[in-house]
Formats: C-alpha cells, structure tokens, sequence
C-alpha cells in the first residue's frame, strides 16, 4: 500500500505531533516507511491543490491531509477551514480516492494542541487509519 501525506506548514507545533502520529499508525499498520511521502505546504488553504498533484500521480491508495486552523479575531479562519474541508472533499471524489481529512478547526491553539498528541488523542493517526481502512472498504465494494 502506497499512501501520500499532504501536510500543512502553518502552526508548526500542531502540525509536526499530527504527522508523527499519522507516520505511527501507518507503520503500525504495516505500510512501509518508503511507501509514504510527505508533502509540506505553507498552509490549509494550499492542501487542495497539493492532494490533487498527489491524486494525479496514481501512484496512491490514500491520501491523509493534514493541518490546523485556529480561530482568530478576523474571519479569515472560516474562509480557509471552508475552502480547505471543500477542496478535500473534492479531490476524493474527482479522483476516487479516500483522502482522510485530519485538518483540526480549534477555537485555540491549546485545543489544537490537545488533539494532536495530548489528552485528546491524534487526529493524525485517526486520519490515517481512516484512509487505511477506506481503502479496504472501496476494495470490498469492488468486488461485489
């Protein structure tokens, strides 16, 4: 199994707990670690374009993306979360392919925080066996 990783750059600290768990559950799992790239991006709003190159390749059974949007006192936050949630939506059903969506939306960065490695769990490791089992479930589906 070969699975593509796009990651979001921005609030760092959030995001480098989401990928080492991501990155755990896979091997774990059993996938290779030369069967995983990552791609880093600057931000949320940039995962989109990069699980569509990723999707356009073939060369994956999943993509996971990544991130973390914490909400600030503009409404800049709603515009990226929306977009970034619409836009992964979309690659997974253009290209028929499961693309978890582990891109947290927290009111705070300790929120955040909490749910990338602290006593709220990983999303990054439920975005990856997410995508691991959606791949085993489109793989049943096909063949009935």
């Amino acid at each position: 199994m070969r699975i593509g990783i796009a990651l979001a750059r921005f609030n760092q600290a959030v995001t480098d707990r989401l990928v080492a768990g991501a990155l755990e559950a896979l091997v774990q799992q059993g996938v290779a670690d030369d069967a995983i790239d990552v791609a880093t991006v600057p931000g949320a709003f940039e995962l989109p374009l990069c699980a569509q190159r990723l999707a356009s390749t073939g060369r994956y059974d999943a993509l996971i993306c990544l991130g973390a949007v914490v909400r600030g006192e503009t409404p800049h936050f709603d515009f990226v979360a929306g977009e970034a949630a619409r836009g992964i939506a979309e690659i997974s059903r253009r290209f028929d392919l499961p693309v978890a969506f582990g891109l947290l939306t927290t009111d705070t960065i300790e929120q955040a925080l909490a749910r990338a490695g602290g006593d709220r769990g990983n999303k990054g490791a439920e975005a990856a066996l997410t995508a691991l089992e959606m791949v085993q479930v489109l793989r049943a589906v096909q063949r009935f």
